[in-house]
Order: structure tokens, then sequence, then C-alpha cells
């Protein structure tokens, strides 16, 4: 009895310790919680997977469809957002025409949408904190096809008009006049047109008078003597009047300008002073427009002067051939060309019909 006392006595005071011990771990536990700093609470981070700091607008977001005006769906376009001095993001729509942008700050925005072969569109707005902005439709307009065609007649054409007035030329509506030009602005003639407006003027009825007029006067002088009077007299002289028209012409005003590249026409100048008109007149004798529109020594009328006198010796009498008739008729042809453009400059504008020119 007594040594089941004893042990029960010592497991009271085991007890009581091991209570005691709990306690004042209980204690102290308890204590250092209550001195323990309280820790601050896990910030929620927003869609974008980043915490704003505090204090700071919730970000946004912004997204919308692109179609085209038939309603389509439009992949692939362009679309570039700018916010504020410092934001710039670019996309491109998806397959069903959809775009998205992320973590925007608030604040205005604008957004520009482009695809090859649309118009490009633009589309502003603001933004609010933490707002998921939705763009209206956005549609893009077709860009209309421009076709540019240009129509114009070129310079032969322009040439072949030029002429075909220029033949309606006429002194007091009788006499041709074909070879001037009264418009400031002439295309250069082809050879064909150079033969064309020699073969006109030489067949015309009148160019025929006045080569009969002309051998009527040199038969009242007796000229060419060895012709003879009468009816075969005057014929001879004006076989040979008319040739040397026609000769002449078809040459210095049709072969040699097709051969040099000349143009064989009288340019009216009609303005400035005096002098200078008259000097612009008495030129034409020896100083013609090339075909390239710049002046240039006549070739054609001083060398077509002395082979058209060449050829007039197949038909002048025997005992007017000779240096003397070579040089005449060349000195006649280029002097006749100085007094020729005396009188278009100041004279024969005034009395010519069915001119195009624009000048005074």
């Amino acid at each position: 009895m007594k040594c089941r006392s004893i042990q029960q006595s010592i497991l009271r005071v085991a007890a009581l310790l091991g209570v005691s011990l709990c306690l004042i771990f209980d204690a102290l536990v308890l204590s250092a919680q209550s001195q323990a700093p309280t820790a601050a609470p896990m910030p929620t981070a927003t869609a974008g997977g980043q915490a704003p700091s505090a204090g700071q607008p919730a970000a946004g977001s912004i997204s919308g469809t692109v179609e085209d005006q038939d309603g389509a769906l439009a992949a692939g376009a362009h679309v570039v957002l700018t916010a504020g001095p410092s934001i710039r993001q670019e996309t491109t729509s998806g397959e069903n025409g959809e775009f998205a942008f992320a973590n925007l700050p608030p604040g205005p925005f604008q957004l520009t949408i482009s695809a090859p072969g649309f118009v490009t569109q633009a589309v502003s707005g603001v933004l609010h904190a933490g707002e998921a902005y939705i763009v209206p439709p956005v549609t893009l307009a077709f860009v209309k096809a421009v076709t540019e065609v240009k129509v114009g007649a070129t310079p032969e054409e322009i040439a072949e008009a030029e002429v075909k007035q220029q033949l309606q030329q006429r002194v007091f509506g009788i006499i041709p006049n074909f070879y001037v030009a009264y418009g400031p602005n002439t295309a250069p003639l082809t050879p064909k047109q150079k033969f064309k407006l020699a073969w006109k003027s030489n067949i015309d009825p009148m160019t025929i008078v006045g080569a009969g007029v002309l051998a009527g006067v040199y038969q009242a002088a007796d000229e060419d003597g060895e012709y003879g009077q009468g009816a075969a007299g005057y014929a001879r002289r004006f076989g040979a009047a008319y040739g040397d028209v026609f000769i002449a012409t078809l040459i210095d005003s049709a072969a040699l300008p097709s051969l040099f590249k000349q143009d064989p026409r009288y340019f009216y100048q009609g303005t400035g002073t005096t002098r200078s008109r008259l000097l612009h007149a008495l030129s034409n004798a020896v100083i013609r427009k090339g075909d390239n529109g710049r002046w240039q020594p006549d070739y054609s009328v001083i060398l077509g002067s002395f082979v058209s006198g060449a050829i007039s010796y197949a038909y002048y009498p025997p005992a007017d051939r000779g240096a003397g008739l070579l040089v005449r008729n060349a000195m006649i042809d280029i002097g006749s060309g100085a007094v020729a453009g005396v009188f278009q400059e100041f004279v024969l504008r005034k009395f010519t019909t069915h001119h195009s020119g624009s000048q005074p």
C-alpha cells in the first residue's frame, strides 16, 4: 500500500509539472504573437497580370471589328492605336475582323485603320479607368478606280489640221496665201505635208492665171524674143513662167525642205516694234525655221534658187541661157522672198480670209 501511495504521489507531481509547462508554453506563444507586426494584405492583380500601385487608375482595353462596305469582315487590316504623346501600338485584324489592345491607361485615344484597296479610316474616343471600350464596327470603303486617259493629237495630226486651215487662206478671198502660219504655236510639217502644200499651190487656178498674166507682160515687153510673138510666142512664155513657178515651188518649198528638215512657211510675228517686225520679214529670204523649231540659214531657198534656175535652161531660148540667167533667176527668187515677207508681215494679213491666227 505504501509503494502504491508513493507511485501515485509521483504521478500527481508529474501531471502537475506537465500542466504547468503547458501553461507556461501557451503564455510564451501568446506573448510572441502580441509583439509580432501585422502583415499587410496582398494586392489584387489586374486583368493584365500587373498589380496597380497605390493611387494608380486601373488599366482598360479597346477592341472592335473591321468590315468592308459590303458587310464582309476584313481580315488583315492594319490598326494603329495612339494615346497621348508616348503610346503607340499596332496590330492586325484577325480572320473574324476583330482587333484588341489591352493594359491601356485612361484618356483620349485614336485608331487608324488601313488596308490595301480601301480608304483609310480614323476613329477616336476616350477610355475611362478600367473600361473595356468596344469600338463600333469600322467600315472600310473601297478605293475608287481612277483611269487616266490622255487624249491629244500627235504632232503630225496637228500639222495636218494646220495645213487644212492654211489651204483656205486667200488674199481678198481669191489669191492663195497657203505658205503663212499665223498661229503662235505650230507643229512641224512632214515631207508628205510639204509636198501637199506645194502641189496644191501649183495647181491652184490663181497660180495658173498669175503665170498667164506674167507671160502677157513678158510678151508685151518682148522678153525672151526668140519665143516670138502671137499665140505661139505667148504659149512659150506662159510655159516658161508657169514652169519657173512650178519647179521653184516644188524644189525650195517641198524637196529641199524635206531634205534639210526645214519649214517652208512664213511665220507671222505680228507683235513687237516695227523695226523688229521688219527685220523678221526681210530675214525670211535667207533664214528659215527648222523642223526642230530653231532658226537656221535657208539652205532650201538659196540652193533651190540655183537648182531651179539651172533646170530652166531646158526651156528658155538658147540666147537667154548662161550664167546670167542662172544668177538672175536666183537673185529674183531670193529678193522676192524678202519682199513677200514684208507684205506678209504688214499688209496681207488684213486682207487674208479664213486664217487661224490669234495675234492682232
